[in-house]
């Protein structure tokens, strides 16, 4: 099947950790993998934001990231990228005839979508959308922080009755987008999944101090993680530390918290390197306001970590409460550090969250299993047949 996935600001190809690159660059990086593994022919279609790209990169996996030329050749706020998406629809729409024409088209974000709509103007394809995060709930959990444009609520919910399938990756989505208008029945679950091979328990861990427990918080330069939340909820772990990898937790606050000498500022880590930061926790907490599904989770959870997590978005189906982690509810800093305190003290429970959580990573959310359950939507709404992946293809 030839597979067009649109993703207009998250380049699979940028490096994560800044503003607007974190888990939909992820997500669309190991699907395309996961879906050429299939047998597909894959094509990723992301804004051209600097003049030097090259038009098409061939990527290891055999997938394809096409470089759109929609607005200047320079990184955008991707708040500012709609003005563009006509453009982007437009030559997306040329460039599919006659060279290469997609079976589906599956677009990442609600602005991807719209520049898919006006492409099928003219060039009629199924449309399979996912949203990444939904404008209302943004606009619910961080009130004036929100920087998303007027229109866009208006613009998801016409979006969400427009395509030929809406792809949630959780449940509360589920809930969210119904109550936006989306019909129940266009809608199907498909969670992203984690690369367990690079994400497991075996191999090097980071150095560390054995005397001193350990607690990772790893997130994106953005105040939703909630890193700050992270760092008063340490007051009630008075012996751990807290290393914190690409957040943007001030010291003046671990200061009036009286913690600054157990609280680490790591910055960027490598990809590849994460893993063994991970291991080296304790456990792993995750407290974001809101969080349309969070891999982070799934990555400490498949390295054999514990976690802690605010109760929200697709943590709710990734961390089940007393079994793999705990939840807490979002914005408690005494919640959190009391869940943190708890998991800590108990070498017994980390164990069995531990061992539970790496054979839940494992069995449900690999990313072969999210390409498979996602073939079977394009076919769906495609008409094509669903096809038995090649023995060979399909990763061990």
């Amino acid at each position: 099947m030839r597979i067009a996935l649109i993703s207009e600001h998250a380049s699979p190809l940028a490096p994560l950790g800044g503003v607007d690159a974190g888990g939909q660059n992820l997500h669309v990086a190991e699907l395309s993998a996961a879906l050429a593994r299939l047998g597909h022919d894959v094509r990723v279609y992301t804004r051209r934001d600097a003049p030097g790209l090259p038009a098409k990169v061939r990527m290891p996996s055999g997938a394809t990231v096409v470089h759109v030329p929609a607005g200047p050749a320079e990184r955008l706020p991707k708040d500012d990228l709609l003005p563009y998406m006509k453009a982007f629809g437009g030559w997306l729409a040329r460039s599919w005839q006659p060279r290469w024409s997609p079976d589906v088209v599956h677009a990442h974000f609600w602005m991807s979508g719209l520049a898919a709509l006006a492409a099928r103007r003219t060039h009629p394809v199924p449309l399979v959308q996912t949203y990444h995060a939904l404008g209302s709930v943004k606009r619910r959990c961080q009130r004036e922080r929100d920087t998303s444009l007027p229109a866009r609520v208006p613009l998801e919910r016409a979006l969400g009755r427009a395509v030929d399938r809406v792809v949630a990756q959780c449940r509360d989505e589920v809930r969210e987008l119904v109550r936006l208008g989306v019909p129940r029945g266009r809608i199907s679950v498909v969670p992203s999944g984690v690369d367990a091979d690079h994400f497991c328990p075996h191999g090097p861990s980071q150095p560390r101090d054995p005397r001193r427990p350990r607690i990772l918080s790893v997130g994106r330069l953005v105040p939703r993680k909630g890193f700050d939340d992270v760092i008063r909820g340490l007051r009630l772990v008075p012996s751990a530390e807290c290393l914190i990898i690409g957040g943007p937790a001030q010291r003046e606050l671990a200061r009036s918290c009286r913690v600054a000498d157990r609280v680490r500022l790591v910055g960027a880590v490598p990809r590849e390197e994460m893993p063994r930061w991970y291991r080296s926790a304790d456990v792993v907490a995750c407290a974001p306001w809101y969080e349309p599904f969070g891999l982070t989770p799934l990555e400490a959870m498949a390295c054999g970590v514990p976690v802690v997590a605010t109760a929200v978005g697709g943590l709710i189906d990734t961390v089940v409460d007393g079994l793999t982690g705990d939840l807490v509810p979002p914005r408690d800093p005494t919640a959190l550090g009391r869940a943190l305190r708890t998991v800590i003290a108990d070498p017994v429970r980390r164990m069995g969250y531990a061992t539970a959580g790496m054979d839940r990573a494992r069995q449900c959310y690999t990313w072969e299993r999210t390409a498979t359950r996602l073939a079977a939507v394009y076919a769906e709404v495609s008409g094509e047949p669903v096809e038995e992946p090649a023995a060979q293809a399909v990763a061990p």
